[in-house]
């Protein structure tokens, strides 16, 4: 005997919500399809499993004891897949990876080169995410493995410290600013900046900068692209905040320098992120501890 899936489904859904319609609306079908469902169900196993009536529908006794296994089989499938989603399509191991921009052009390409070079046939499936959002991607299972940088550990997943990086003032080698070679920010509030600034957005940043600076700096554009923020600051647009060590893949070729910044929150702590160690499959444990190796 072969019993349809999506009609157990629909039952559970009927049964739970007491209605064929409102359990058809959750299935993202019309009432009469779902009503369909749960009658090839029903001729299927030559039994009656609902009785409607004017407020709904309820289960028969026949129905109730096929509710209960259902519930058990669908939470087996879905086990399943979750089991089977750890791979990618060639049967090989797939770890979901999401991570900040600044941490994927920094740190990833030799830590997934080396991974590689172990595991020939891994499989990673990387997602450029913003560090707010990662550790949510992660508790919520949309991502296995996460990095992000913030001022301490995000709730609701485990975060291990990974790298720290510092982030520096870039200016034109003509800028007045370029004769230093290190201040505060607040020595800088008096020029125009091309931004996109650490923590992503204008005001998430000043949340963080703030108390240090006695007044907003001046913000011309905002521009996510590393180099073509470096050349809208050689054209003398406005100096710019970066991460040291992307900066110095820009500097030389642009005309440009980086200074150091001496503020506290300059300096920023990234964290490696998963889910609790019981829950990780092997695959992921194993590159979590290659990651920590590095």
């Amino acid at each position: 005997m072969k019993i349809d899936l999506p009609g157990l489904q629909m039952l559970v859904a009927a049964i739970e919500l007491k209605s064929l319609s409102k359990a058809a609306e959750h299935e993202n079908l019309v009432t009469s399809a779902a009503s369909k469902r749960i009658a090839e169900l029903e001729r299927q196993l030559g039994a009656v499993l609902l009785t409607r009536h004017g407020r709904g529908v309820e289960p028969t006794p026949a129905g109730i004891a096929l509710y209960h296994r259902a519930k058990s089989i669908l939470r087996s499938v879905e086990l399943a897949q979750s089991a089977v989603a750890e791979f990618g399509p060639g049967g090989m191991p797939r770890i979901r990876l999401a991570v900040n921009r600044s941490a994927i052009i920094q740190y990833l390409a030799p830590a997934l080169s080396r991974y590689f070079g172990l595991k020939p046939d891994a499989q990673v499936d990387l997602q450029e995410r913003y560090s707010y959002d990662i550790p949510r991607l992660v508790h919520e299972g949309e991502a296995d493995m996460g990095i992000y940088h913030a001022l301490a550990p995000a709730p609701g997943v485990e975060s291990v410290p990974y790298r720290r990086d510092r982030v520096g003032l870039v200016v034109p080698l003509d800028h007045p600013l370029a004769t230093h070679t290190e201040i505060l920010l607040e020595q800088a509030v008096e020029y125009p900046f091309v931004g996109y600034f650490p923590r992503h957005s204008f005001a998430a940043f000043l949340s963080l900068a703030e108390r240090s600076l006695s007044h907003p700096l001046k913000v011309r554009i905002e521009v996510s692209n590393y180099e073509a923020r470096c050349r809208m600051i050689r054209e003398g647009i406005g100096i710019g905040i970066m991460p040291e060590q992307i900066a110095a893949s820009y500097v030389a070729a642009h005309g440009l320098k980086t200074i150091h910044l001496r503020d506290p929150w300059a300096y920023r702590q990234f964290y490696l992120c998963t889910r609790s160690r019981e829950e990780l499959v092997p695959s992921v444990v194993d590159f979590l501890e290659h990651m920590l190796a590095q």
